[in-house]
C-alpha cells in the first residue's frame, strides 16, 4: 500500500507562529501532525503557508498529487480582509480545483466557506476560549461518516470567536452547541468533499490552556472575555478537570473518521 499525499495548511501568520515557538508553543501545524502520528505514520506529509507566499507557483504546479488537505486553526479574523486573507482564500479555491477530500477546521472550515460563498460572522453569543462545551450532532451528522461512534453530545477543545452565518450552497450542517449553531458541515466546492469543524479535536486541551495563558491580556483587554486573571484561573480549572474526565481517543475520533476516508479510493 502506497503512503498517501497529505498537504497541511498553517493558517497563522509567520509572526504568530514565532510568537508560538518563544513561548514554548507547538504551531498549530505541528500539533496537527503530532495527532495525525498517533493514527499513522503511513503518509508523507507537507506543510504550506499561503500567507508567507506572495504567489503560489512552487506548489500549484504539483498541487494534484495530494491525496487530501487538511486546513487548520489561525488567529485572525476573517472580514478584516488583509491580504494574507485574501491570499488564504484565493488558495483554497484553488484547492478547491484540484483536491478531492478536505478536512477543515476552525479557521481552515472559515475560509473553505467564505471561499465556497458562504459567510463568517463575530459570533453573537461569546466565544469558546480553549472548550467547546455540549457540542450535539444533529440527525444529518448521526448518518455522517464524520461522527461514526461519536457520542451525541460532547465537548471538545476550541478557541474561537467567529462563526458561519451562511453556509454554501448544497452544504449540509452536522452539529450544533449554544456559541456555535454552526459546529461542523459537509459541502462541496469544485472537485472538492470539505468536511468542516468550528472546533479543534487535533489540539489538546493543555495546549488550549497554554494559548489562554499565553493571550490572557488580549482575552482581558481586547476580548473582553474574562475581567481579570482571577477570572481566567477559574477557566483553566474547569479546562483542567475536562482534561480529567476526556479520553484522547473519543476526543481525537473526527480526524481518525477521516483519515479512514481518506484512505478509500
Amino acid at each position: 500500500m502506497r503512503k498517501l499525499n497529505l498537504l497541511v495548511v498553517e493558517g497563522n501568520l509567520e509572526k504568530e507562529n514565532q510568537n508560538f515557538k518563544n513561548s514554548g508553543i507547538p504551531t498549530h501545524a505541528e500539533s496537527l501532525k503530532q495527532s495525525l502520528s498517533y493514527y499513522t505514520n503511513d503518509l508523507n506529509i507537507e506543510v504550506f503557508n499561503p500567507c508567507a507566499e506572495k504567489s503560489f507557483d512552487k506548489i500549484l504546479p504539483k498541487i494534484q498529487k495530494y491525496d487530501g488537505l487538511i486546513w487548520g486553526g489561525s488567529s485572525l479574523n476573517i472580514y478584516n480582509d488583509c491580504i494574507e486573507i485574501q491570499r488564504q482564500i484565493s488558495f483554497m479555491k484553488e484547492c478547491f480545483k484540484n483536491i478531492k477530500k478536505i478536512l477543515a477546521i476552525c479557521w481552515g472550515m472559515q475560509v473553505a466557506v467564505t471561499a465556497a460563498g458562504g459567510s463568517v460572522k463575530k459570533s453573537i453569543n461569546g466565544a469558546h476560549i480553549g472548550i467547546a462545551q455540549d457540542i450535539e450532532i444533529n440527525e444529518n451528522g448521526i448518518k455522517h461518516p464524520l461522527y461514526q461512534s461519536k457520542s451525541k453530545k460532547f465537548n471538545s477543545p476550541a478557541f474561537n470567536f467567529d462563526e458561519v452565518v451562511s453556509l454554501p450552497e448544497g452544504a449540509i450542517h452536522l452539529a450544533s452547541n449554544k456559541i456555535n449553531k454552526i459546529q461542523s458541515i459537509h459541502f462541496k466546492a469544485g472537485l472538492s468533499n470539505i468536511w468542516g469543524l468550528q472546533y479543534h479535536p487535533e489540539i489538546t486541551y493543555h495546549k488550549m490552556i497554554s494559548l489562554i495563558k499565553f493571550r490572557k491580556d488580549r482575552l482581558i483587554n481586547d476580548r473582553k472575555c474574562f475581567k481579570d486573571e482571577l477570572e481566567i484561573q477559574n477557566h483553566i480549572k474547569f479546562i483542567e478537570n475536562e482534561i480529567k474526565k476526556s479520553e484522547k481517543d473519543s476526543r481525537m475520533l473526527e480526524l481518525k473518521n477521516w483519515l479512514n476516508y481518506l484512505r478509500v479510493a
